[in-house]
């Protein structure tokens, strides 16, 4: 069977694609992930499609390992196909697109000098990126003639080329939109920048170029995107379509993006005029409080529970008869009431996103939402936690359930191969991915815990103590750690029971 590259175009799509390898390059994306390509990309894609945007995107990969994914995207000449399915008004829908949006597909850390050269060009005007919450963080770096690690550290050494190139000219600075589900995160992604700016000793002229004349968006992104579906239903789709995708790729109908900044940003960026979702508002907190809060705060909720009692997916936990009703029980009664916003609409929302988590076409893994489980936690649940902790009450049973679960998901060891791995309630072995100083961490808790022959009581104190991972100290906190204590224990006694 034919590749998706390999297939055979019509005029239109190949006149479409001729038109694409010509565009010059307007926005660089930095992360080839599902989100992106889901979100960022099918909308720039909707704009190319009614003529109103003649720009391309160069991607590449924030990480060393995404270098095969980014590798099988360029095979594919930047091609993708977006499976789009669910409920628009209580009818199904389910739409198929190719996405041709790339004009530049490349590993970053191989071809370093091809990265610069599109960071100086004159026709480039956006970043966007999606490097997930441990992405815009501050970690001492060295500034050398080859690859930055470091999202925030390849911006500010690009930035840096950019400002030389053009000896500081204002009107050459870029459009930063960080997709990262970080509040404010705009604000976050430029202060890691400046950091950087101020260790590597770049000039004040160059910080001042940063600050005044590129401008760093906070904005809020709010889309199920599910990725590659179950190899029986891809396979099925293939020998429909006839032809075969990798990067194929589905999500739901709904979508959002909200972005603090002027509306006349349209005319860089004509997203409401190609008739989505978009909102440019002079106000994002209400946006991004309650969507990080209750749909990301219930998915972070669910993941690390959900794999440990052997569930694989959001639509099952949802009908687990215990977990699925502790979980709505969770965002309504503990998390709604600590938002300072309209209790009628927070649970008016909740019910829309209980409704899209059970959505019947799209499989969400918890598997692929428990990645960097740490920092989500950190930014989803953690200030529903807060809110209670700082002011002397007690954190209700099912926040404190949500620890509990994240802590005992974190149980690992560290595997032949370096990699990190745990073990369900019923003894399976699990897969932990996330940032490697954070699971050495962890890690060393859990193995303290059999070395020295601690309680559990003293290992989750320890845990909740270690501000390295929460930047706090939730030890503090009313019971909290004798409440997360009995949940673990309940949780290991019980089996599938919570």
């Amino acid at each position: 069977m034919k590749t998706l590259s390999e297939r055979t175009l019509g005029l239109a799509e190949r006149e479409a694609l001729e038109a694409l390898q010509n565009a010059p390059v307007t926005i660089l994306q930095i992360g080839e992930g599902n989100f992106l390509r889901g979100f960022v990309d099918w909308m720039i894609q909707s704009c190319r499609a009614q003529g109103l945007y003649a720009g391309s995107i160069a991607v590449t990969q924030p990480r060393p390992e995404g270098k095969a994914k980014i590798d099988q995207l360029a095979r594919q000449d930047g091609l993708y196909t977006l499976v789009t399915q669910g409920l628009e008004n209580g009818a199904p829908v389910s739409r198929k697109e190719t996405i041709q949006v790339f004009s530049h597909v490349f590993d970053p850390y191989s071809e370093w000098a091809r990265l610069r050269d599109i960071a100086v060009s004159a026709d480039l005007q956006v970043v966007v990126s999606n490097t997930t919450e441990a992405g815009i963080v501050y970690r001492p770096e060295e500034l050398t003639d080859g690859p930055i690690l470091s999202y925030p550290g390849k911006l500010a050494f690009l930035l840096h080329e950019r400002f030389q190139a053009f000896q500081g000219a204002p009107d050459k600075g870029l459009v930063l939109l960080p997709c990262e589900l970080l509040e404010r995160n705009g604000d976050a992604l430029k202060q890691v920048v400046l950091r950087y700016a101020e260790d590597w000793n770049f000039p004040e002229a160059f910080k001042t170029w940063v600050a005044e004349h590129n401008r760093f968006l906070n904005s809020l992104v709010d889309r199920i995107v599910t990725g590659y579906p179950e190899e029986a239903r891809a396979e099925a789709w293939f020998a429909e379509w006839g032809y075969r995708d990798a990067m194929l790729c589905t999500a739901e109908p709904y979508h959002l993006w909200a972005i603090e900044a002027e509306p006349e940003m349209e005319a860089l960026l004509p997203l409401r005029k190609a008739g989505l979702n978009v909102h440019w508002t002079d106000d994002l907190k209400p946006y991004q409080q309650r969507k990080v809060r209750i749909l990301n705060g219930a998915h972070t909720w669910m993941s690390p529970i959900g794999i440990l009692h052997g569930v694989e997916h959001v639509r099952e936990l949802l009908e687990h008869p215990v977990l699925g009703a502790e979980v709505r029980r969770t965002v309504l009664e503990e998390i709604v009431p600590s938002l300072p916003y309209d209790a009628e609409e927070l649970r008016g929302y909740a019910a829309s996103v209980f409704d899209r988590f059970g959505n019947p076409y799209i499989r969400h893994r918890l598997a692929d939402i428990a990645m960097n489980s740490i920092s989500k936690f950190n930014a989803r649940l953690l200030p529903s936690i807060r809110s209670y902790g700082e002011s002397g009450k007690l954190v209700p049973i099912g926040l404190a359930l949500s620890l509990a679960g994240l802590l005992r998901y974190y149980k690992i060891e560290k595997q032949a191969d370096g990699t990190y791995a745990g073990t369900s309630l019923e003894g399976l072995p699990y897969a932990v991915r996330d940032d490697a100083r954070v699971l050495e961490r962890l890690a060393g808790h859990w193995v303290r815990q059999s070395s020295e022959q601690r309680e559990l009581g003293d290992v989750v104190s320890g845990l909740l103590a270690d501000a390295e991972l929460w930047g706090t100290d939730m030890s503090v906190w009313q019971d909290l750690n004798q409440s997360v204590t009995r949940e673990i224990e309940r949780m290991e006694r019980g089996g599938r029971d919570v």
